[in-house]
């Protein structure tokens, strides 16, 4: 039994830690367990790799709108497999390159496989049994497969093997409608495949606001089809073909759909009933997620976990943070608690959707300003249309409780607000009194905290947003059904 000073589950975020663990401690022992490639989930098959097919998707949607602007512009051809190919072969190229240097270091042994804990400080890897000070647990999650009848023989995609495909399919089912599957899907489309949206529940998008939601489905209705409260329920072959029976989760009624290829992207899974953390005394929710408190640290002293593991904002931005904060208190002897008020996130899909903070359902004693790209310069010029900036502030104090953009480079407008609300008094003020560049998107953002009303005042613009959506969903629904 070989005995090390830290066991890190994981070589993603995990290695931000054990990496300045190296930096600084020249006697430290540390066993590395990674049951994927090395490098994680957001280098090997998560953000990385998606932002790279997504990039293609978003020249070509380029292409498609230059005829707005007069321009006549045609694509003779698209190399769907030299696209994949592109992809898997710079993402895994750099997780071999990090795997080398793992191996180079003799204070660090990697362990290829499932690591499960047997009891207390004990890890199981393969044949081997390994135990350490201090532990480690950024397990990340993996793709949460419904229970579809007849799905596992029928053959399906998930992120996990998505980048393994070289044919590009005409047809493509994707189960889930939320920014994986709507990131798929769209790459999908721009590439020519037909593309079909199957999301259970009544919007995509659905931890969006409402009016996000909405806009967003009016904008991809243009260039795949997508229906909401329908879901899976059985899979099958029809000679090449695959078949989806989706029930209507209304009336109950059935559709059957065909296509070449099923996406999965229909939520995250714990990793834990791998691992086994209760064999060592770590908590978990009830569905899997490691327990722990604002420092990270999990219901066992020395245990500490961080990324998708905890269940609680999985984006690599997010991990990242984490591990710091794990890396100061297990390690540098500090007690820094996690905030979380402030967590961005993005959908990269034409129109993006940028998001930071809380939703309007979530906050109290607060007013809300909406501005439209088309009522700027910029917006103007881009002949936008439908898209806007959405922000949340506190009434009596003025601080910016969140913001939620739709549009022309939304993941990137959205920082100018997560900087002000990372500021001390995370107040709006600094709108006032900056300049921002004129003719620029970010006016739409300045915009938007000059217009703050009362939440009712918006009433009416939201339920047009629906209106419109509903009209032509329904327009798409018929044709499907």
């Amino acid at each position: 039994m070989e005995h090390f000073d830290v066991i890190a589950f994981g070589s993603g975020s995990a290695s931000n830690i054990y990496s300045w663990l190296l930096s600084s401690q020249e006697n430290i022992r540390i066993a590395v367990i990674e049951n994927g490639p090395v490098g994680g989930i957001c280098l090997t098959r998560g953000c990385i790799p998606s932002k790279m097919m997504l990039y293609p998707a978003e020249l070509m949607y380029n292409i498609k709108m230059a005829n707005s602007f007069w321009i006549n512009a045609e694509v003779n051809n698209i190399n769907f497999t030299k696209i994949m190919e592109w992809i898997y072969n710079e993402v895994m190229g750099e997780s071999e390159q990090i795997e080398q240097g793992i191996r180079s270091d003799g204070r660090v042994r990697l362990y290829r496989g499932n690591g499960e804990f047997i009891s207390d400080y004990t890890v199981r890897v393969g044949n081997e049994v390994i135990t350490g000070d201090k532990i480690l647990l950024c397990t990340g999650s993996r793709p949460l497969v419904p229970d579809i009848a007849g799905l596992e023989q029928v053959g399906y995609y998930t992120n996990d093997n998505f980048f393994k495909m070289r044919n590009q399919p005409r047809d493509v089912i994707i189960i889930g409608g939320s920014y994986i599957g709507l990131e798929f899907g769209f790459f999908l489309s721009m590439m020519g495949s037909r593309v079909k949206i199957l999301e259970m529940i009544d919007r995509i998008a659905p931890t969006e606001e409402p009016e996000i939601s909405y806009q967003l489905e009016y904008d991809l209705l243009d260039y795949m089809k997508i229906l909401t409260s329908h879901k899976a329920v059985e899979a099958r072959k029809r000679g090449d073909r695959k078949i989806i029976t989706a029930e209507d989760t209304v009336n109950k009624k059935t559709i059957d759909l065909e296509a070449d290829e099923i996406i999965v992207a229909a939520g995250r899974k714990s990793n834990s009933d791998i691992t086994k953390p209760e064999m060592t005394g770590v908590k978990t929710d009830n569905n899997g997620w490691i327990i722990v408190n604002d420092f990270l640290q999990t219901t066992r002293p020395n245990i500490w976990a961080c990324g998708d593991s905890i269940g609680k904002h999985m984006f690599k931005h997010a991990a990242n943070y984490e591990s710091q904060i794990v890396f100061y208190n297990a390690f540098m002897n500090k007690r820094v608690k996690v905030d979380f008020h402030a967590v961005p996130h993005a959908i990269f899909v034409q129109p993006e959707v940028g998001s930071v903070g809380l939703k309007e359902s979530e906050s109290r004693d607060h007013v809300v300003g909406y501005y439209s790209y088309k009522d700027t310069a910029k917006g103007l010029a881009m002949k936008d249309e439908g898209h806007f900036v959405k922000v949340i502030v506190e009434e009596s104090t003025k601080r910016i409780l969140g913001s939620h953009i739709i549009g022309p480079y939304a993941s990137s407008m959205i920082h100018e607000v997560i900087a002000l609300m990372n500021t001390e008094s995370q107040s709006m003020n600094p709108v006032y009194n900056m300049m921002h560049v004129h003719p620029a998107v970010n006016e739409v953002v300045e915009r938007a905290f000059f217009s703050l009303a009362e939440p009712e005042y918006w009433d009416d613009f939201k339920e047009k947003v629906k209106e419109r959506t509903m009209k032509k969903r329904e327009g798409i629904a018929n044709k499907i059904l």
